[in-house]
């Protein structure tokens, strides 16, 4: 019987996150575990640093061009396949628990994706229940702690703290745990989804005792928050002036709170591989563990999600436990989300070159070698507060070898503006030093710029081909 397939998907969680990482003053020893007994991923980058293209990406396996969804309430066109479709038409049976957000919200609470392939579909896009909509968490919570789902329609975000054993994220752990158990003797191979809505904003909504498990003292502080941004590209000034940067206090609090709901979701975690081994499921599981994008925390003076191709925000953690291999392994070469998809039709013997031509299967190490870039493309999506960039913002980012490169396709740049980024991630990995401009470095610029609009132009035919709107020149 093929592998078993568990995907454990946070969302807007930074690779800097996990102890394991190296990070300070975090609490994640059941992810740490997973990383020592697996591959860990340390150059996974996002195909968007916005939820829903980037989920869009992960679930079909494609570039945006190539599945349609450009920005945050795109609807991903009907006749985009799943990837979970083709497991399930090759005898998995499929399942998923929390957020799949391949659609704004609004389509998403009337409407299921003809082909997402899920047998079960509990789906939950965010714990106050986006506008009062009917969600499996909201269900789970009327019969378990209907004071809860009372606060969550009152209050909204402004819940404030919500108890462990009624949190989103234990909800759809023990949704996890009871599939597992119900797999048991089916003797058919499986693909569980277990997608959680933390660490994602608004950092208030944790069980504060989980606080007390970080060293507070010890943890990150925002660095460059006060950086001018007269070097860098229009884009960054129109977003770090257009709203009000919060408070030294209030951004710490984020820190907290954005660390303390990982630790919640990291003993949820443990829970599940406890009940691999229960189950005697865990001999032929696979687990991935993932994220959607990252999150700014104040880094650079800027917060949440946008159009920043910064690390904090297009680097994610991802890991990948496979049994009866050695563990402890880190893998340098670049991936990205969407190869997660061609990774699990790879584990169940489903051919995939066609169906995603970008995409590489994350165990095969030479595969990934062998591409060796990763690419982040931003269009125009929502601004950190509220509505679309006006006028249109559009980025392409390229990673290869020590290098980053951005190029800002819309706006046109002015005379005095910066048309793009360049950074040494070797010797600058907190991407303060911009090379565009650096005589010794055009060559480099030059190649990289070729190699992306090679890429753009190949992935505009495939937007073309599907009929969606073409890429920015």
């Amino acid at each position: 019987m093929p592998y078993n397939i568990l995907l454990i998907l946070t969302d807007q969680q930074r690779w800097d996150s996990l102890g394991c990482c190296g990070v300070s003053g975090v609490h994640t020893p059941n992810l740490d575990r997973l990383a020592s007994e697996g591959t860990r991923y340390d150059q996974c980058y996002v195909n968007n640093p916005i939820c829903t293209p980037s989920r869009a990406s992960l679930w079909t396996g494609k570039h945006l061009p190539g599945h349609g969804v450009y920005r945050l309430h795109d609807v991903l066109p009907q006749d985009e396949i799943l990837f979970p479709y083709h497991l399930r038409e090759a005898g998995y049976d499929t399942a998923l628990f929390g957020k799949l957000h391949v659609a704004g919200h609004m389509w998403e609470m009337q409407y299921r994706h003809r082909f997402d392939g899920f047998n079960t579909y509990e789906w939950a896009p965010d714990p106050n229940g986006y506008r009062g909509c009917d969600t499996a968490y909201f269900r789970w919570l009327a019969v378990h702690h209907p004071d809860i789902l009372q606060r969550w329609k009152r209050d909204g975000n402004s819940i404030g703290p919500v108890r462990a054993e009624a949190h989103f994220t234990t909800w759809a752990t023990d949704r996890t745990i009871d599939y597992l158990h119900r797999m048991q003797g089916t003797h058919q191979p499986f693909f569980c989804c277990m997608s959680v809505f933390d660490p994602h904003s608004p950092y208030t909504n944790y069980p504060k005792e989980y606080a007390d498990y970080l060293d507070i003292d010890a943890l990150p502080e925002p660095f460059a928050v006060d950086e001018s941004f007269d070097h860098r590209p229009i884009a960054h000034r129109r977003e770090h002036n257009g709203r009000s940067f919060p408070s030294t206090d209030t951004l710490r609090e984020s820190r907290i709170g954005y660390h303390a709901a990982i630790t919640l979701i990291d003993e949820q975690i443990g829970r599940v591989l406890q009940t691999l081994n229960d189950t005697n499921f865990a001999d032929n599981t696979i687990v991935i563990f993932a994220s959607d994008h990252g999150d700014m925390l104040g880094d650079h003076g800027l917060t949440v999600k946008g159009a920043y191709m910064y690390d904090a925000c297009t680097r994610v953690p991802m890991i990948i436990r496979v049994p009866d291999t050695s563990g402890g392994q880190i893998i340098d070469a670049p991936c990205q989300l969407h190869d997660i998809a061609a990774t699990a039709l790879a584990i169940a013997g489903c051919e995939q070159t066609d169906l995603m031509p970008d995409a590489c299967d994350l165990l095969d190490t030479n595969a990934l070698q062998q591409r060796g870039h990763a690419v982040c493309m931003h269009r125009n999506s929502s601004t950190t507060h509220g509505g679309y960039h006006n006028p249109e913002l559009h980025i392409t980012m390229w990673r290869e070898n020590r290098y980053k490169l951005s190029i800002y396709h819309a706006p046109q740049p002015g005379p005095d503006d910066c048309p793009g980024e360049l950074f040494d991630m070797e010797t600058d990995p907190d991407e303060m030093n911009n090379l565009w401009f650096d005589a010794d470095m055009s060559d480099t610029r030059d190649q990289l710029i070729h190699k992306l609009t090679t890429f753009l132009v190949q992935q505009d035919a495939q937007g073309r081909a599907r009929g969606s709107e073409a890429l920015p020149p």
